[in-house]
């Protein structure tokens, strides 16, 4: 039997939901720090094809980690406001559904892994599926599984890396910790916003492990992520435009102190939110400092 056209549409609607296509700051937050990473590991001449391999990859992971996420909180969801319509928590699309969606996005993902050709990112895709298959359980028995998530946010970087060098340098693990403290900031600035229902169904986030430190916590991850980034631009030899970024990526994160200080929902989400703008500061600074400064540019 034929299905029907407007049915099909509604459960492609249903599916994007699932993925947060319509919601790209996630897809934002994991793409920056593997820019990053692509620009700097290349001396700011990457090549086009992995890019785009790097950046339909990203898509794809972080859409199968949505799903995986759905489907590990399927009974905490229908019990958080923000999460309540999710369509799993709806019962709007079945396990099963999901499980196969997700299957097809990891194999997808594979496939463009495998089309790079290079053994060692092949070999480091496994703790990566690992990693953010993994995360949504972290929730239930670690006090900061913002840190987790850092690592399965910022495990295209190490990726990235291999795949110029054939080998991980020094400066890639610091570009990674840096991208677990700036999650860890973020994340926290997100799990403000659902601290209340979090300690009714017994999750574990940052926000509660924090308690009334967790906006000082939130500032001094920022912190801690700068200087770290800071330090791989002095191992690249980055120049002023390089610095200039990350200078404005500090002065978003000031601004971001002004939302959460009251600790108000609705403007710790703002904060959140506001994230991207700092991941591009910093990816514009490097792109600046290779393009303007150095006068080198991309193949």
């Amino acid at each position: 039997m034929t299905a029907d056209p407007l049915t099909l549409s509604k459960r492609l609607d249903l599916y994007e939901k699932l993925m947060r296509l319509d919601k790209p700051i996630g897809i934002l937050l994991l793409l920056w720090p593997t820019l990053w990473a692509l620009w700097l590991s290349s001396w700011g001449t990457p090549n086009w094809v992995v890019v785009w391999i790097f950046v339909l990859g990203t898509v794809l992971m972080r859409s199968a980690g949505c799903v995986i996420n759905d489907m590990a909180d399927r009974k905490f969801d229908p019990l958080v406001e923000r999460t309540r319509d999710r369509p799993l928590a709806t019962g709007a699309v079945s396990l099963r559904e999901a499980l196969l969606l997700c299957l097809v996005l990891v194999v997808c993902a594979f496939c463009l892994i495998l089309s790079l050709r290079n053994w060692l990112v092949v070999a480091l895709s496994v703790p990566a599926l690992f990693l953010a298959a993994s995360y949504p359980l972290t929730k239930r028995f670690l006090a900061v599984p913002q840190a987790y998530l850092g690592v399965a946010y910022g495990f295209g970087i190490p990726m990235a890396y291999a795949a110029q060098f054939d080998r991980i340098p020094p400066t890639a693990w610091a570009l990674l910790l840096a991208n677990v403290f700036w999650a860890m900031a973020y994340d926290t600035e997100y799990a403000m916003v659902d601290r209340a229902d979090d300690l009714k169904i017994g999750i574990k986030t940052s926000a509660i492990t924090f308690g009334r430190f967790d906006v000082a916590a939130v500032m001094l991850c920022y912190v801690i992520a700068f200087a770290l980034i800071a330090w791989v631009g002095y191992q690249t030899h980055a120049r002023w435009a390089f610095y200039a970024g990350l200078g404005v990526a500090a002065a978003l994160a000031v601004h971001h102190y002004t939302l959460i200080r009251h600790r108000e929902p609705a403007r710790c989400f703002k904060a959140f939110l506001h994230n991207n703008w700092i991941g591009a500061s910093i990816f514009a600074g490097i792109v600046v400092d290779f393009a303007v400064v150095r006068g080198v540019y991309p193949m």
